[in-house]
């Protein structure tokens, strides 16, 4: 038996092979769609993942404001942040965000499912949310999904 054949393929950022990707949110649940993005920009969908490379895809997500939540998560969710001054806690529910800036409830979800480290900061730069059907990245002729 040959061993030399099983050679363990860990990629590095020379090796790895991105591409650019579209999703369309119309009519889709915030978790689910969630979930493919980050599993997409995280690169487990590909045979040569490594869990230490940012060895995913560009993904470009287009009718962000036509997300939809399932139950009452649309009004009574709450997102919290930290102003970092006493009694500074914020809230504001879906609602209120996708009228302001539609955009941030998706890229809450996504950045909420990738690491908490320097990895998980330059893999959600690989995040391209748009409210409308349209998007400036026509140049990397992205598939669609």
């Amino acid at each position: 038996m040959n061993t030399l054949s099983y050679k363990t393929v860990s990629a590095n950022k020379k090796t790895v092979n991105k591409q650019w990707v579209v999703v369309d949110a119309q009519g889709e649940i915030l978790g689910r769609l969630s979930t493919k993005i980050a599993m997409i920009i995280r690169g487990k969908t590909k045979p040569d993942f490594t869990p230490n490379v940012d060895c995913g895809d560009n993904v470009i997500v287009i009718n962000a404001d036509k997300v939809k939540l399932t139950g009452n998560k649309f009004s009574e969710k709450q997102y919290v942040s930290y102003t970092g001054y006493p009694g500074g806690q914020r809230f504001i529910s879906p609602k209120e965000l996708m009228a302001k800036h539609p955009e941030r409830v998706i890229e809450k979800a996504v950045r909420g499912m990738l690491p908490k480290s320097r990895l998980g900061k330059a893999l959600f730069g690989n995040l391209y949310v748009y409210a409308g059907s349209e998007h400036p990245h026509a140049a990397q002729n992205p598939t669609t999904i």
